[in-house]
């Protein structure tokens, strides 16, 4: 992937449209199951979105490289089949675009030599037209050496999108042109022997907070002051996948079974566990706020095999 060096934009798009407001802040007022079970063969959805235009959650596919969705009866539907989407990992949904990463770990049908390890993209699909609007590279911004894994995407209000890679300690900056840098590095904070950063979200105090898996720590980058990176200190090991903000609290994905709530009282410089929900669960790994509720994808994450059910689960 490193060898190309095909820019940022399939299509520029004016920094108007955006605003990083996730749709999910305009969701109806209506009620949703506390289990959501559907089909969807050999789906392994990592990421999931919710749009209030649809009314339905968004999916994405390890194996397929595509886009589906699920209703709150449990109808699962392809929505986008993208022949550039390799393996759809973190997704987000905001003013009628789908936001989603673009990574290859070798378990999809669309992986090539070239793309495996080698493979960090921000895709942008327009909602209603389900074309593809943008598609930025981002592996070509470090030394072609070091693998890629473009895993999670958070938005800032002004529609900067930063991406996490898993494989490489780096952090991904994508401005709403769709030029993109890598916004902060660091060997040390942001390695990991095995799987690195993972989940990433945008605090309304301008600053991100990122999971580092296998470090099992949650670090904490200050864009107002030059991107420092701390450790947030307090909650003991705790290998985060994907992260969820709701109403001051930080909800985290780990260890594939359970879901912790997450309370800082100084601004994340430490943070506790108020609580974790440990029931059901079975290879989350991401979840979305909807209604005041944090709902988790319960993809079956590891798995190899041709499962075909799956589940979003609310917090409870």
């Amino acid at each position: 992937m490193k060898a190309k060096h095909f820019s940022c934009s399939l299509l520029f798009v004016s920094a108007l449209w955006l605003t990083g407001c996730e749709d999910h802040a305009n969701s109806p007022n209506a009620s949703f199951p506390e289990r959501i079970d559907f089909v969807s063969q050999r789906q392994y959805p990592e990421g999931i979105a919710y749009s209030a235009q649809l009314d339905k959650f968004l999916v994405t596919s390890i194996p397929f490289g595509k886009i589906g969705t699920v209703g709150k009866d449990g109808t699962y539907a392809d929505l986008i089949t993208p022949p550039e989407l390799i393996s759809g990992i973190g997704m987000k949904m905001a003013n009628g675009r789908i936001f989603v990463c673009n990574g290859d770990q070798g378990r999809s049908t669309k992986s090539t030599t070239a793309t495996t390890r080698q493979t960090a993209e921000l895709l942008v699909f327009n909602l209603n037209t389900r074309q593809l609007e943008r598609r930025t590279d981002l592996d070509a911004l470090i030394p072609a050496a070091e693998p890629n894994f473009a895993n999670d995407v958070t938005l800032a209000p002004d529609g900067t999108a930063y991406v996490t890679d898993s494989f490489s300690p780096v952090i991904y900056k994508v401005n709403p042109d769709g030029t993109a840098s890598v916004l902060a590095r660091d060997d040390v904070k942001f390695s990991s022997a095995t799987f690195g950063l993972n989940g990433i979200v945008y605090h309304p105090n301008n600053y991100l907070i990122v999971a580092n898996t296998g470090q099992g720590k949650l670090y904490k980058v200050d864009l107002q002051n030059g991107n420092a990176i701390t450790e947030i200190t307090g909650t003991g090991a705790l290998p985060g996948d994907g992260l969820t903000l709701l109403n001051g609290d930080l909800y985290v994905v780990t260890g594939g079974n359970r879901v912790a709530q997450v309370r800082s009282t100084d601004n994340w410089q430490t943070a506790s566990i108020i609580k974790f929900d440990a029931t059901g669960y079975l290879g989350a790994t991401t979840s979305v706020a909807v209604n005041n509720q944090i709902y988790t994808l319960n993809a079956r994450i590891g798995e190899t095999g041709n499962a075909q059910d799956f589940s979003i689960q609310r917090f409870r």
